[in-house]
């Protein structure tokens, strides 16, 4: 979802870099193959998460949420030369698909592919990450976020997904929307813990940026 008029938003996006060939290509296949292509981070956001990691120039990066691929190769465009990024997903119906793409990128032996539960998962890396996008279920980014706190180095920047829920984190709750629910309090959550610094930008679905104090 985006929240500025069509007209502003497509100006933004025709004078935002152009995502490169190889994610054009699985841009393009997820749309054709998969379903809800709409998880696609997009050219957009993929630009933006791009120049975020190419700022920050992260060594070891997590990704919670693979999806096929296209945010993890956008976010390694940033690593330092012998970086790691470590990325997580429960679809083991789509590690092939994901790992296709990765396998003929620039970062095929730079990218650990997890399928699992990222609950179970997070624990047992012993990493300290400078950088960390979550963009999976939504009803968990609390447990995501107490998990790898701890985890980041001072200076480290946690980025968040869909934290605007195509608006309905201002709407009137549906009780049984979980998902709305547990966002409402995860953004409350992020601007409250005295540990980071946050701004939430309304980009796409809604991107929060979180400062490791």
């Amino acid at each position: 979802m985006n929240f500025l008029p069509d007209n502003i938003n497509k100006y933004v996006v025709d004078h935002s870099q152009k995502e490169p060939e190889l994610l054009l290509q699985l841009n393009k296949e997820t749309w054709q193959k998969v379903l809800n292509p709409r998880m696609l981070s997009g050219a957009f956001q993929g630009r933006i998460l791009s120049m975020i990691s190419k700022l920050i120039q992260p060594n070891n990066i997590l990704e919670i949420g693979t999806y096929t691929g296209y945010s993890a190769l956008c976010l390694a465009e940033g690593m330092k030369k012998n970086g790691l990024l470590y990325t997580i997903d429960k679809n083991e119906e789509l590690e092939d698909f994901a790992k296709k793409y990765f396998n003929k990128s620039n970062y095929q032996n730079q990218i650990k592919q997890f399928v699992g539960n990222a609950l179970d998962i997070i624990p047992t890396l012993n990493e300290k990450f400078d950088l960390v996008f979550i963009d999976a279920d939504k009803s968990n980014y609390g447990n995501y976020f107490n998990l790898i706190i701890d985890k980041m180095n001072p200076g480290g920047v946690i980025l968040s997904d869909n934290v605007l829920w195509s608006g309905k984190v201002v709407e009137e709750i549906n009780p049984k929307d979980i998902d709305t629910k547990a966002l409402i309090k995860y953004n409350k959550l992020l601007n409250s813990d005295d540990r980071i610094e946050t701004v939430l930008l309304p980009i796409r679905d809604g991107l929060t940026i979180s400062r490791v104090k």
